[in-house]
C-alpha cells in the first residue's frame, strides 16, 4: 500500500514532498558537525547521500512505510529543514516521529509548528493511535518540542548509540491519541 506524502501548511510553514531540486540543501543541512551532534550517525560527508535520502523519501511512501516532507518558511520560500513519520504501521496503527531543522531556524517554534502539522495529518488522516519518537538525552531543546506537543517520556535507552567513538542514551517519547490536543498549535494554510 501507497503512502501519499501530503503537502500540509501551517501559519508560517509549507510542508510538501522531496524534489530533486531539494538535494543541495538537505546535503547542507545533514552535514553541519553542529546540526548533527546529537544524532545517531555522523555528518554526510558526500553530496550523495543527500540524493539517496530523497530517492528513500520515494520508497517509504511507495512501499507504505512512512512518509517524509521538507519543511519552507511561506514568507520566503527558505529551505528549513524536514519532517515525517517512519515505520508506519498500519494494523497497529503507530509510527515515529523525526526531524531535523539547520540551526539558523531553532529557537523559532518551528520544529513545533511542522511537527504539530505532521501529528495533525498523522492522527486524523492515518487515524494512528501511537507516535513515538527518540532523542539524545543531551538534546533537551529537541525534548522541550515533544514535551510541548504532548508526548511523555517513557524510558531511557541506555548506550544505545555509539557515533565516532561517542556513546550516548536517548529517550523515548510517545503520545497516544486520546492524549493528542489538536489545539495546541493552531495550523492555518496562507
Amino acid at each position: 500500500m501507497t503512502l501519499a506524502t501530503p503537502v500540509l501548511y501551517t501559519a508560517r510553514l509549507r510542508l510538501r514532498p522531496f524534489t530533486d531540486g531539494d538535494v543541495d540543501s538537505l546535503f547542507a543541512l545533514h552535514s553541519s558537525t553542529y546540526v548533527m551532534r546529537y544524532w545517531d550517525s555522523p555528518p554526510w560527508t558526500e553530496r550523495a547521500r543527500a540524493e539517496r535520502f530523497v530517492t528513500m523519501c520515494r520508497t517509504m511512501a511507495n512501499d507504505g512505510t512512512g512518509a517524509r516532507v521538507a519543511i519552507d518558511r511561506v514568507s520566503d520560500g527558505a529551505f528549513v529543514g524536514w519532517c515525517g513519520l517512519t515505520a508506519w504501521d498500519e494494523d497497529c496503527r503507530s509510527a515515529s516521529l523525526g526531524y531535523c531543522l539547520g540551526d539558523a531556524m531553532w529557537g523559532h517554534g518551528f520544529a513545533t509548528e511542522a511537527a504539530h502539522a505532521v501529528l495533525r495529518w498523522a492522527f486524523d488522516t492515518l487515524d494512528l493511535n501511537r507516535v513515538q519518537a527518540e532523542t539524545d538525552t543531551r538534546n533537551v531543546a529537541s525534548a522541550r518540542v515533544l514535551e510541548k506537543m504532548g508526548f511523555m517520556r517513557e524510558g531511557t535507552l541506555r548506550e544505545d548509540c555509539v557515533v565516532n567513538g561517542e556513546v550516548s542514551d536517548s529517550w523515548i517519547f510517545g503520545l497516544l491519541r486520546r492524549e493528542w490536543q489538536p489545539s495546541a498549535v493552531q495550523p492555518s494554510r496562507p
